[in-house]
């Protein structure tokens, strides 16, 4: 008479996969749709996912949409907190995706995912980032030197380098300038990001374009418009001091010294 035989191998698999399974959770996350071609009304739907409360947003966000509903829109690249394309308001603070974890957001009430405020809405959780980056281009965030190009390095002490040190952090997510309730009320505010990258090249001694900064920041739509309500410095995923750097902006007008 034949024996059953258990096989050890596939035992141990699911073992294994019950043991993993056992650490999941079911999770809301309530997002925000929309989607011009079908409404001009945003909606809110719900998504129910099994989750590991360590996963990040965005994870349960390529679930939705590479499992459940394919329509989802949203920008993402690096997932790494580095290329700052996926941020969003989540449990209605600006976040990047990425480097929110589940467990930290209260996984067992629904979790709202929306678009950042104050830039128009073109799809879902894609926002036109078109007037973010004209503000950027208008500060001229690049080195500007006057006379003959250099035939060796532009030097700068450790000391010179740590003065703008903090604002060259920027990765241009949009979380400040978009949590800026000036911003929101008007577009034309150059916002916390430009005058952040201005910052970063007002204070750079190798620079000579300071002045010509500080006059474009002096406009009506410039750092006098900021309100000091540190929402911009809450919401950087980078850990900026960005009120600190506008005052510095602030500053340097009234003083002329940088």
């Amino acid at each position: 008479m034949s024996t059953a035989t258990v096989d050890n191998n596939h035992s141990a698999a699911l073992d294994a996969a019950e043991s993993t399974d056992a650490h999941l959770i079911t999770v809301t996350l309530r997002v925000r749709r929309y989607n011009p071609e079908v409404s001009d009304q945003a909606s809110w739907v719900d998504y129910k996912l099994e989750m590991d409360p360590k996963e990040r947003v965005l994870d349960a966000l390529h679930k939705i949409k590479w499992e459940i509903d394919g329509t989802l829109t949203f920008r993402r690249s690096c997932a790494h907190g580095i290329c700052g394309s996926d941020a969003m308001r989540i449990n209605g603070r600006n976040r990047l995706a990425c480097k929110t974890l589940l467990k930290d957001i209260n996984p067992e009430k629904p979790i709202t995912v929306e678009p950042i405020k104050g830039l128009a809405v073109l799809k879902d959780l894609v926002v036109d980032m078109e007037p973010f980056f004209q503000a950027y281009r208008d500060v001229m965030p690049f080195l500007i030197t006057k006379g003959n190009e250099p035939t060796r390095e532009r030097l700068q002490s450790a000391e010179d380098r740590e003065r703008f040190d903090d604002t060259t952090k920027c990765i241009l997510c949009a979380a400040c300038t978009s949590s800026c309730p000036v911003f929101w009320n008007d577009g034309q505010y150059f916002g916390p990001a430009a005058i952040v990258n201005a910052h970063r090249f007002i204070f750079d001694s190798r620079d000579e374009a300071a002045e010509q900064r500080l006059e474009i920041l002096n406009d009506r739509d410039g750092v006098w418009r900021c309100r000091t309500t540190f929402n911009c410095t809450d919401a950087c995923p980078r850990g900026i001091e960005v009120t600190k750097a506008i005052q510095e902006v602030k500053r340097a007008l009234i003083t002329r010294r940088f």
